[in-house]
């Protein structure tokens, strides 16, 4: 594990903040012909592959030893989950920036096996460079951020995002999401899983949960939930998040959040 860590994540902040300067030049001469599938509603362009490549060449340089997971796999290398590894989304917010919706972001995460020890938030469209350390607190542009100081449930805003696979879950998703819209102040998709938490851990959002996401979704916005007092667990309240794709994070207000989501995805 890396000894200086603060040290580190001013180095992340760097290199996350070039590869949103590339995304915001891309963004003004993208063209939808660019557009590639994956799989259902699973989109990628040449513009997340190349941020991505510019990523993992900087990466590897500031930390050798570590391994790479990555959105668009252009490492050709299989990482080892137990180990040391960069856990990054070069374009988080695909469907926005194709639609030049300005909410997109470059997420860096740092993880030793399941636990993310360093990340990364960039939003380019609003320069917001969020940032996290393991027992280093959580900034937004050098400013230490906190959580909500909401307890209950019913003075909350929370985030959440829209299945776009898996519809077999949708039904129980819908009654989550219907029992949430009357007991808050409402619910917000914005597109990015990365922003989302970012937004938690500055107290923008109460909370936030969603399904079906990838570790190089939340890797980086966990940790800055965690670090800005917040907790994160599964839909399970355990702690097997990052790899298992289901997760909320939030301020006091988890517990009730988490005993709504378990009535119904149990």
């Amino acid at each position: 594990m890396p000894h200086d860590l603060a040290a580190l994540t001013r180095e992340i902040c760097t290199i996350a903040t070039d590869a949103g300067a590339f995304l915001l030049q891309e963004r003004r001469q993208f063209q939808r012909e660019a557009i590639e599938y994956k799989g259902l509603n699973n989109l990628v362009s040449y513009v997340d592959k190349e941020t991505e490549k510019q990523l993992v060449e900087r990466l590897h340089k500031l930390l050798p030893e570590a391994g790479f997971i990555t959105e668009e796999g252009t490492t050709g290398l299989e990482a080892d989950k137990t180990a040391l590894n960069w856990v990054i989304d070069p374009l988080d917010g695909t469907a926005n920036f194709i639609h030049n919706l300005p909410v997109f972001s470059v997420s860096i995460g740092l993880a030793q096996g399941k636990t993310p020890i360093a990340g990364v938030v960039y939003d380019p469209s609003r320069n917001e460079c969020f940032s996290a350390w393991q027992g280093g607190g959580a900034y937004c542009n050098g400013s230490k951020l906190s959580v909500s100081p909401a307890t209950q449930l019913g003075e909350s805003l929370i985030a959440t995002g829209f299945p776009y696979y898996r519809f077999d879950q949708m039904q129980k998703y819908l009654q989550i999401l219907e029992t949430l819209m009357q007991q808050t102040h409402g619910l917000r998709r914005m597109g990015s899983a990365a922003i989302d938490l970012a937004y938690v851990a500055s107290g923008r959002f109460e909370a936030f949960y969603e399904y079906n996401l990838n570790s190089w979704d939340m890797a980086a916005g966990v940790l800055l939930v965690r670090e800005a007092g917040g907790m994160v667990t599964d839909f399970e309240g355990g702690d097997e998040f990052l790899f298992r794709g289901d997760v909320v994070a939030a301020c006091g207000i988890h517990p009730e959040l988490i005993r709504v989501i378990k009535e119904y995805w149990a």
